[in-house]
């Protein structure tokens, strides 16, 4: 840590997560604090030139922060952030990417076994005190994932990491993105954003770990869910936009598809009287996938070096803006 990134103040701005408490154990004697609602986070705004925070921001604070040089969206996510007006004002802003690799990819191979082995299903007979017996119907039965076909609809760190981990399931694993000069060696097939919907019928399970973007908004839609088997899982912990979450429901009412594993939805919370509490074959979590023991740890990481790169006068790591 250079001594220059001592001229910073750093605000906290989060209700739950204890970021302020593991940055003091860093002992690096940069000044900083911590808000834990709206309200003080507006009042405290313009005391600090870094501000950290995920689902606290709103554009019209920005006039207010009158000393802000940095954000860091403590989060993978930034579309709540309005770049140009960031730019603008001088503002640099960087996520948190990388951050929730290993927890988020770890969610969704849990999504894919917990599915695949009933574990839900198995809880649920567990509170009734039911021993479920044996079952001559083999469409019924727990299944394995040695053999199945994984899509990834998104391969940056946390796509590439199910990648990987699936194929130490003896999975094939089909991959989508942009760019398709990285990421081959991790899958067994790398295909562009176009082929997509000509890859859904070959597919077991399909994932989403993508932005949510133009490009990604309701990139499950009707006609993606009609495209794939009936047999199949979606697998999504990227963000609920990217789900048409109407023909979702639809789908899974029409056993169009075998279920789904949801840790985001539109909105959020997900409301009481939503049709995806109900069925038996889905499993919803709410967005927890990267919410783990490590996580603040794993944020002030890419803080302190952000704030030496930025005290060197250099860009941040995963610079936005």
């Amino acid at each position: 840590m250079t001594s220059h990134a001592s001229r910073f103040t750093v605000h906290f701005a989060h209700a739950a997560y204890n970021l302020a408490e593991r940055f003091a154990a860093r002992n690096t004697g940069i000044p900083h604090f911590q808000t834990w609602n709206r309200v003080d986070l507006e009042a405290r705004i313009g005391e600090a030139e870094v501000l950290v925070l995920s689902g606290f921001w709103n554009n019209d604070l920005l006039p207010k922060a009158t000393k802000l040089e940095y954000v860091q969206a403590c989060a993978v996510g930034y579309d709540n952030f309005d770049q140009a007006a960031l730019q603008a004002a001088g503002v640099r802003l960087s996520n948190s990417r990388g951050v929730n690799a290993n927890a988020v990819s770890e969610h969704a191979i849990a999504l894919m076994l917990g599915l695949t082995r009933q574990i839900h299903v198995a809880r649920d007979n567990q509170r009734a005190a039911h021993w479920r017996g044996m079952i001559s119907d083999l469409s019924a039965r727990e299944d394995e994932l040695p053999g199945k076909t994984l899509l990834i609809y998104g391969l940056g760190t946390i796509g590439q990491r199910i990648a990987r981990i699936a194929r130490a399931f003896d999975m094939k694993v089909l991959g989508v993105k942009r760019d398709l000069s990285v990421g081959a060696d991790v899958v067994d097939e790398l295909h562009p954003p176009s082929e997509f919907v000509n890859l859904l019928p070959r597919a077991d399970f399909v994932v989403l770990s993508c932005p949510l973007t133009d490009e990604t908004r309701d990139l499950v839609d009707a006609p993606a869910l009609a495209s794939m088997q009936t047999s199949a899982y979606l697998i999504n912990v990227a963000r609920g936009g990217c789900v048409d979450q109407t023909a979702l429901i639809a789908a899974l009412e029409n056993n169009r598809i075998a279920g789904a594993g949801i840790d985001v939805t539109t909105p959020e919370p997900l409301e009481a009287e939503s049709p995806l509490w109900g069925f038996d074959n889905v499993i919803v979590t709410p967005h927890t996938g990267g919410e783990t023991r490590q996580y603040e740890d794993n944020v002030i990481d890419i803080l302190l070096e952000n704030l030496t790169r930025l005290a060197r006068g250099q860009d941040p790591r995963n610079a936005i803006v």
